[in-house]
């Protein structure tokens, strides 16, 4: 009989597409693939550790699947498994630990165990991790999360991302268009770019993150690209206008902030500062008025006064982005944050980080009013509820219509009307494809 596996996946886009290529390597022949919250043989942890909540959902996704079959063997794997792995392996309902690298040969230490017994561990030093194995998740016919890079060479201070993913790596353009092919060739018609640090692509070689853009543009299949978070600095000139002019590359950007501080960026060791990111938005809607950009926000880091906090809240109420990730500070092992004294206290970061929201929240309404009227092109997906369908236009807004299974995985052009739940009602009035 076929073994049953189950899988769950915590964290980034990068985990994600991750996770859609380790459960490919387990033949069909030999496991079953059922839901995570099934009874299983086998549960498959994809773990994250950017904030203590990521690595607390882990343990308790971990726990929930021990409960749920006792004799099943539980793995953990990814960036909580190469930053922690005492930590998880002193639980007893763990039986298995793989960081990063190792976690890419499960198959085999899943049928060779070494012990009935003890948890297993397989880590290998962050250091010594050079290869780059690409990636793409599946599974939705729609959409496609992309994996062209991996790892960090910044080492911001609150970070202990490059501990975990290692030093920037990537293959060549042409292995990466070999990649997109195959998602194409699975009938996917957009593919989101992720990484730890995508503009950094090619770091190392003669190619560089442009070059591979403008490839895969050329990709058949592909109708839509996003290019998912890229560092400021990084998002050069000639990139904003390659998708400014592009039919594929769509007008959606996730510019990393942190803070609307310079002091407070340069505490955290970024790569730039607030006139450099504000010129970076000031290009983007130059060319692209609807643009959406998203932008990351960290909220109490050690050295932020209520002074700062408010730089941070001005500098975002000038510049005109469409909405914030907001990101209470978390100690993370390890990391250069750690040795400053002062600390936020808990109370203030929650009030801070209400404002955040609320500001988010009016600085989207604004982005939805004025988008009311406009046409864009949606990219239907494969879900109904309470008889309507959903889909994302091109610059990253949500709309609804009367489900109908032709639209499915269809592009579609609408003129966005009515505001509806957490984005518009449309009608269907052109199909693109």
């Amino acid at each position: 009989m076929k073994k049953k596996i189950a899988f769950h996946t915590l964290g980034c886009k990068l985990n994600y597409s991750e996770t859609s290529t380790i459960r490919k390597m387990f033949p069909e022949e030999e496991y079953e693939l059922v839901d995570f919250k099934d009874t299983a043989d086998y549960y498959i942890i994809n773990s994250c550790s950017v904030t203590q909540l990521a690595e607390k959902k882990t343990k308790t996704a971990a726990k929930q699947a021990k409960k749920r079959n006792a004799n099943s063997k539980v793995s953990v794997i990814g960036c909580f498994s190469q930053l922690s792995p005492e930590k998880l392996s002193e639980l007893e309902y763990v039986d298995m630990v793989l960081g990063n690298d190792d976690k890419y040969n499960i198959v085999e230490y899943i049928q060779n165990p070494t012990s009935d017994r003890a948890t297993e561990v397989h880590v290998a030093e962050i250091g010594k991790i050079k290869r780059f194995i690409p990636s793409y998740s599946s599974g939705d016919r729609t959409r496609s999360f992309l994996k062209v890079q991996d790892g960090c060479d910044h080492f911001c201070t609150y970070c202990s991302i490059p501990m975990a993913r290692g030093r920037s790596r990537s293959v060549s353009v042409e292995k990466t268009i070999a990649v997109a092919h195959d998602v194409a060739a699975e009938g996917i018609k957009e593919i989101i770019l992720t990484g730890v640090n995508i503009g950094d692509f090619g770091k190392g070689s003669s190619e560089n993150f442009y070059d591979l853009l403008k490839e895969l543009e050329k990709v058949n299949g592909i109708k839509r690209i996003r290019i998912s978070s890229c560092e400021p600095e990084l998002l050069t000139d000639e990139i904003i206008e390659l998708v400014s002019k592009s039919k594929v590359f769509l007008p959606h950007f996730h510019l990393p902030l942190q803070s609307g501080s310079d002091t407070i960026l340069k505490d955290m060791k970024r790569f730039y500062d607030t006139e450099l990111y504000a010129d970076r938005v000031a290009k983007i809607k130059q060319l692209m008025p609807n643009a959406c950009i998203a932008a990351d926000v960290i909220i109490g880091f050690p050295t932020e006064t209520e002074e700062l906090f408010e730089e941070t809240m001005t500098f975002i109420k000038e510049i005109d982005i469409s909405y914030i990730h907001t990101f209470t500070y978390s100690q993370r092992k390890n990391t250069h944050a750690l040795r400053i004294k002062n600390q936020v206290p808990n109370l203030e970061k929650k009030r801070r980080s209400k404002e955040m929201h609320k500001l988010s929240e009016k600085k989207k309404a604004e982005f939805y009013s004025n988008n009311i009227g406009t046409k864009h092109k949606v990219l239907f997906e494969n879900s109904e509820e309470d008889s309507v369908i959903s889909g994302w236009t091109d610059n990253y807004i949500k709309v609804y219509t009367n489900y109908n299974e032709s639209l499915v995985n269809s592009i579609v052009e609408v003129e966005l009307g009515d505001k509806y739940l957490d984005g518009f009602i449309v009608s269907t009035s052109k199909m693109i494809d």
